[in-house]
């Protein structure tokens, strides 16, 4: 059997962790341009209700099909996949009306909206879904770190409303990487290159969805303006305006001049300014539901974490509540499990483990760690209990974290060194599983619980190498492999279920806080809702009412 994800490389955490960091980079022409025929709107007879936000990057090319240097929110809210990903999970219809899967759970066939047309005016249809597929699986290589796209057999069209998608293997998150950002979003036919791929640039960025990119400056500002032939809901908004500040401050300087409407995302601001914005009375803030986890991977193939007691006790010492309030101004939230409840099959009932000082001395006390007279630091055999914690050493909310933890591990007779490096030195300690801990974000919504585990089971990214210190773990990574192809939804939950429980039980996470997206925005922008994506936008529901 060929499992899902087998070509699955350090490309995820440039596709996905990246995206907490806002990478990007931006297009070559520095002059205004303007915009096509085919991209021109139809004038509003609304009032003109106008949506300023910032962003510390510029848009990119709009290529439904790429990566840098197009921006993840630019391609979300500018292109529609077949599925949307909803609240809790739950997949709900987009371009794709319906669809039904084969009793093998090897064939997903589409009914798609009909009567949907694309900002030029042409056909939304199973042919030019077909022409996008097309160009995705000619790069395959490129987007391997779908695990969908890797599975991916063939693509039919039925007719003009059916399109069918066949997988070598049955692969049940399919339909939840149909919600992704990209590459699986469609580009209208007159905007492909003569050549029919798309990994080599577009000519222009038709869409079905409800904005047309009308002016665009490269570095300065791009100006969306709503497409009145949308075949879905229109947005209350007419107009949105993407103004390029790439500092923080200067951000929030924009905002309190009036020069934008919104600060809105994930890291766009520091959690400082966003506590002043929020406690200085003139603006209203929201934060979303957790849309990933920081999270700490714990070694047990060494050291003393190999003793469950001393794992254990780590998830007593450790002040999680303190911790986060002290460094975040309680702007994230303690997380009490690797994977949030909100996300599908993790509402299991895990009972969350207390700050207990005193259970984690009697803990150590058990693994045969003693706290010798006149010392501060436990011993066994000798040996003082020291371990390391790695955290990237740029991170402004890793960093002060690593050195609460090492004060609170001190409390038990534990010395903690931190250990801050610079991405790439980083990602190659954790490949290598040479680390007692280490700050670890999961991937978020759509991409778990399914992308969580499935890296957990996969040698080479080091949490595989991390966990073979459990006497369990052949079972615990069968169990793994098994999820993403069991097509029985109950079976499913309860495997779901015994993963969870084992790493909880076992200890190999400490699961810190939970990550959000915020917002900042005056009393006049209103109707914001945070969507269930990690990487969707919020600009289709909100109103401006001055």
């Amino acid at each position: 059997m060929v499992y899902p994800y087998k070509k699955l490389h350090t490309a995820i955490f440039i596709v996905l962790i990246f995206s907490i960091i806002l990478a990007g980079c931006t297009p070559t022409n520095n002059t205004k341009s303007e915009p096509s025929s085919s991209a021109k709107a139809p004038a509003s007879t609304t009032t003109d209700k106008t949506l300023t936000i910032s962003w510390p990057k510029d848009i990119g090319p709009l290529n439904p099909h790429e990566y840098t240097p197009n921006e993840f929110f630019a391609q979300g809210m500018y292109y529609e996949p077949l599925i949307d990903y909803g609240e809790g999970g739950k997949l709900v219809p987009k371009l794709a009306e319906s669809w039904d899967i084969s009793e093998d759970g090897k064939t997903y066939t589409f009914h798609l909206h009909k009567n949907v047309k694309f900002s030029d005016g042409s056909d939304f249809d199973a042919n030019v879904v077909q022409k996008n597929f097309d160009t995705i699986l000619a790069n395959r290589d490129m987007h391997s770190w779908l695990g969908l796209i890797s599975e991916i057999e063939k693509t039919e069209v039925v007719d003009a409303n059916t399109f069918k998608v066949i997988l070598k293997n049955r692969y049940y998150p399919a339909l939840q990487e149909f919600a992704v950002v990209r590459p699986l979003r469609f580009l209208g036919a007159a905007g492909f290159p003569d050549d029919g791929n798309t990994a080599k640039g577009i000519k222009k960025p038709i869409t079905t969805g409800p904005w047309v990119l009308t002016e665009y400056k490269k570095d300065e500002e791009a100006v969306f303006t709503r497409n009145e032939n949308y075949w879905g809901t229109k947005p209350k908004i007419n107009k949105l305006v993407v103004k390029v500040i790439p500092d923080g401050e200067a951000r929030v300087l924009a905002l309190q001049k009036g020069n934008i409407d919104l600060i809105w995302g994930e890291g766009v601001i520091s959690l400082d300014s966003f506590v002043s914005l929020r406690d200085s009375g003139k603006f209203k803030t929201s934060i979303s539901n957790p849309v990933a986890t920081r999270t700490l991977i714990v070694n047990t193939a060494k050291g003393p974490f190999a003793d469950l007691n001393v794992r254990l006790a780590l998830q007593h010492a450790v002040n999680k509540k303190a911790l986060v309030d002290g460094v975040t101004n309680g702007v994230e939230k303690v997380a009490d499990t690797v994977i949030s409840s909100n996300f599908p099959y993790a509402n299991v009932g895990l009972k969350p483990y207390d700050f207990n000082v005193e259970t984690a001395k009697q803990l150590l006390d058990q693994a045969g760690w003693k706290l010798p007279a006149g010392k501060t630091i436990r011993e066994k055999d000798g040996k003082p209990l020291e371990i390391e914690l790695v955290y990237m050493g740029p991170d402004q909310i890793e960093k002060p974290m690593a050195a609460a933890i090492q004060s609170d591990l001190k409390q038990v007779g534990i010395s903690l060194k931190t250990t801050g490096l610079e991405r790439e030195l980083r990602n190659k300690r954790m490949e290598s599983a040479d680390f007692d801990l280490l700050f670890w974000g999961t991937y978020g919504a759509p991409y778990d619980p399914h992308n969580f585990v499935s890296t957990n089971y996969q040698p080479g990214y080091g949490i595989f190498e991390s966990q073979q210190g459990l006497s369990m773990k052949d079972e615990l990574h069968q169990q793994m492999k098994d999820v993403l192809l069991t097509t029985d939804e109950k079976e499913r939950q309860k495997i779901y279920t015994s993963i969870f429980t084992t790493l909880h039980d076992q200890a190999v996470y400490l699961p810190i806080s939970y990550l959000t997206n915020i917002a900042v925005y005056p009393n006049y922008v209103k109707d914001l809702k945070f969507p269930a994506h990690r990487d969707e936008t919020p600009f289709d529901t909100i109103d401006i009412q001055k």
